[in-house]
């Protein structure tokens, strides 16, 4: 099934903003990490847990989440397709690890954070495993957008079918 042109438009729009928004999101989540490890103030280090709980909950996790849908939507509503293009497919397996390190790491961040609140005291320890996930997230973050752009050549096995399929259909009529 291919959308109609105004819907495909938006939903491009939507996932766009989307996406776009969680690499804006995961930047600002860096920056706090590196603010609080370049800090001496316990209490600067705290207000980092505190604030990297929050954006990590209300921004990263939806944006990802709702990247994730719309992508989906996407790739099944267009020509693309959700299996026949493995740049489309190597962008779902990218997108799932992402969030679903997302999903796990924010535990983390949630015990620093309930840490922070209760006790006063900041872990500067788990802010390095911080700057990894970060990091490491967004360079996935740039190669799904390099994909995305780029489109590289190459069809699955299923692509090749279906596109097969399409001639055979093209030639009989």
């Amino acid at each position: 099934m291919v959308m109609k042109p105004a819907l495909r438009k938006l939903a491009l729009t939507v996932h766009i903003a989307s996406s776009v928004g969680w690499l804006g999101a995961v930047v600002g989540f860096l920056i706090l990490v590196v603010a609080a490890l370049s800090s001496q103030d316990t209490k600067t280090v705290q207000a980092v847990w505190i604030a990297m709980e929050l954006i990590g909950w209300f921004a990263i996790v939806p944006l990802a989440l709702f990247s994730l849908l719309t992508g989906l939507v996407m790739s099944m509503g267009t020509k693309w397709g959700l299996v026949r293009h493995y740049w489309v497919l190597f962008k779902l397996l990218l997108t799932i690890l992402a969030t679903t390190v997302l999903l796990l790491n924010m535990q983390t961040v949630s015990f620093f954070a309930e840490v922070a609140i209760g006790t006063g005291s900041a872990d500067l320890g788990g802010m390095w495993g911080e700057l990894l996930h970060a990091g490491g997230g967004l360079l996935v973050l740039l190669i799904i957008t390099i994909l995305s752009v780029y489109k590289p050549r190459g069809m699955t096995r299923y692509g090749l079918r279906k596109q097969e399929q399409q001639r055979k259909v093209t030639t009989i009529d």
